[in-house]
């Protein structure tokens, strides 16, 4: 009789009580650690939408469970600035990329978003813009993609995906760095309870007349979590799992998003080259590290399995 039935799938007794319980200790828990807001109504909404729906979008949401984890890090982590337990590197961060990266100009050595800076123009501020837009939209989408073609590549993708961010956050705690922009407007003196600054991207605002840039940023959970770029991350663990798959056209246009990406990231002013250069890093860690204990440690692997089985066709 169980052959067919996959346990935690079918909407019963048990699984409305879990998933209403969830929804009200989200609600209260942000409520104490970071306030109310009107994001994470939308997350309990989309989340308990897909659970009753149907099972393939009960199925999309279990294994897309990986992602949400990685919002609510994300999110709580205004309420425990990075700041507050280690040094934040400003100046030794900055002299370090011109000492590595610097360009002469007239006698004046620059960093590469000094340099970027003073030579700004529409055509790269359009550019871009678009290609710092596809930050969360490209991953997520492919994910998606996955999920309906490959879902087992798809839970492999997602928690590449979780672990490159998890590393990250971790240096962020480790190693509190400021981005290029917060020595342009501050200086090397540290601030405390910064908001987050988009600076080149307010050019792209202002081509778009839209404040795109500008209402995402006043979501962001710390200043001062410059190093590793994770939006140069991001795209390498997409490239990756298009290669992967054998997705011709994908891996082109993931390539050319992801290196429009790194130089978006130093051009707008949000990253050092140093930064770009520890997401890639980070990416390539949390991809090894996946693969690593899916390989070598038996009870991962069949824990990937399980989940794998729970959401498959």
């Amino acid at each position: 009789m169980g052959n067919n039935v996959k346990p935690g799938i079918s909407v019963n007794p048990r699984s409305v009580i879990v998933i209403s319980f969830l929804s009200i200790a989200y609600f209260l828990v942000s409520y104490f650690v970071v306030g109310f807001q009107g994001d994470q109504v939308v997350l309990v909404l989309t989340a308990n939408i897909l659970f009753y729906l149907s099972p393939n979008t009960r199925k999309f949401l279990f294994a897309y469970l990986t992602f949400l984890v990685y919002w609510v890090i994300f999110d709580y982590m205004k309420a425990f600035p990075n700041y507050n337990y280690n040094t934040v590197h400003i100046a030794d961060l900055y002299n370090l990329e011109k000492h590595i990266f610097g360009i002469s100009v007239h006698g004046e050595v620059l960093t590469p978003n000094e340099y970027l800076k003073l030579h700004s123009n529409s055509l790269l501020d359009t550019l871009s813009g678009i290609f710092y837009l596809c930050w969360i939209p490209v991953p997520f989408g492919f994910g998606i993609y996955l999920f309906i073609k490959n879902r087992r590549e798809c839970l492999y993708f997602l928690i590449s995906f979780v672990t490159l961010n998890i590393l990250g956050f971790i240096v962020y705690y480790s190693f509190p760095a400021a981005p290029p922009w917060y020595v342009q407007d501050y200086g090397f003196v540290f601030h405390p309870n910064m908001h987050e600054g988009i600076a080149g991207l307010a050019r792209f605002d202002k081509l778009v007349h839209t404040p795109i840039f500008k209402g995402i940023y006043t979501k962001g959970s710390n200043v001062f979590a410059a190093m590793p770029s994770l939006h140069s991350a991001y795209p390498i663990v997409v490239f990756y799992y298009a290669v992967r798959n054998r997705l011709k056209w994908a891996t082109i246009i993931f390539g050319i998003v992801t290196l429009g990406i790194w130089f978006g990231a130093v051009y707008t002013s949000h990253h050092y080259i140093l930064d770009v250069l520890a997401g890639i890093l980070c990416a390539t860690a949390g991809i090894a590290l996946f693969n690593l204990l899916n390989a070598r440690w038996r009870w991962f692997r069949n824990f990937v399995n399980q989940y794998v089985q729970l959401i498959e066709k």
